[in-house]
């Protein structure tokens, strides 16, 4: 029996994988997920970093012992090794539990702290496979990024809960004023002034990143100062760190109000939540557009997958 359910999923890892590949190198794009949870009795994400490959096994009740588990494991890998071309020294392997917001819990896998450097759209981001929540670089904002660079030129750009910093990365590369980055965990705006050095953009007065509690930081925005906001919440987080708790569904008027006051007439709001249930309350928001963008920012191998939601909103 298991071998037949092994049968169908490397005939369904050819299948997605031929297809993805081919939209992959006619966009010239090194960083894409292959598989999602396309079959139940295969729950891995899947995801190509250049010639490495990260995958992440979803827990769930599967029912087998330890000595099932791993042999069911072994056999899963060798088809993933075989059927994508990747050697087994290069797959980062996770076990992720479904949790709320896009930073599930992981268990660490190895010690070794594992870095390097990809590409997208010619600029350079630091990833890391083996020891952290994420990857360091979401790839489902892939096109939301390069919106972002394409009207950033001479624009003051502010990105809240910026984790890693790459929507600073790409205002930056689209010619922005000024950017700051802001986000509560030191590790992650370290990180994201180290995206910013690896691309060139250096500079305390035109790239500032802010250390903070956004929901609290928001207080403090000047009216009418920035040019364009991107703000992708998590879902719920009670941090230690943080006065109070954040939720997306509870909060999102009062954080969506808070930016809007610190845009100029104009300004433009990119905000994204990856609560699936996630409903926006446009009678409780005052501004001159409100459009959904979700599907616009879809990139291709995400089609069909996306569980996040993505808004624009004009002042």
């Amino acid at each position: 029996m298991q071998a037949d359910k092994l049968i169908m999923f490397r005939n369904r890892l050819v299948k997605v994988w031929r297809h993805l590949a081919r939209q992959a190198k006619r966009q010239a794009v090194s960083c894409y997920r292959v598989y999602d949870h396309d079959l139940p009795e295969f729950p891995f994400c899947i995801e190509f970093y250049d010639d490495k490959l990260y995958v992440a096994e979803y827990k769930r009740q599967h029912g087998m012992s330890e000595e099932e588990h791993d042999d069911w494991m072994e056999k899963s890998l060798l088809v993933i090794t075989e059927v994508l071309g990747i050697p087994k020294e290069n797959i980062f392997l996770k076990l992720r539990q479904r949790k709320h917001g896009r930073l599930g819990q992981y268990q660490k896998y190895g010690e070794v702290q594992h870095e390097f450097v990809v590409e997208e759209n010619g600029l350079k981001f630091i990833v890391n496979l083996s020891d952290y929540l994420d990857t360091g670089l979401f790839l489902d904002h892939r096109i939301t990024r390069q919106m972002l660079r394409e009207k950033s030129n001479g624009k003051r750009v502010l990105n809240l809960f910026a984790y890693t910093g790459s929507f600073s990365v790409y205002a930056a590369a689209g010619g922005a004023e000024e950017v700051i980055t802001a986000d509560l965990s030191k590790t992650y705006l370290n990180w994201a002034e180290r995206n910013m050095q690896l691309n060139g953009f250096t500079g305390a007065e035109k790239y500032r990143f802010v250390h903070a509690d956004v929901k609290q930081y928001l207080k403090t925005l000047p009216a009418d100062y920035f040019d364009i906001i991107v703000m992708d919440p998590p879902t719920f987080s009670n941090s230690k760190r943080m006065e109070d708790i954040l939720d997306i569904q509870r909060d999102h008027v009062t954080l969506i109000r808070q930016c809007m006051a610190g845009l100029k007439a104009g300004g433009v709001l990119y905000f994204s939540t990856n609560s699936r249930k996630f409903e926006l309350e446009k009678e409780k928001i005052s501004a001159a557009t409100i459009k959904d963008i979700t599907k616009a920012t879809t990139p291709f191998d995400f089609e069909g997958k996306l569980f996040r939601w993505c808004f624009y909103l004009v002042k």
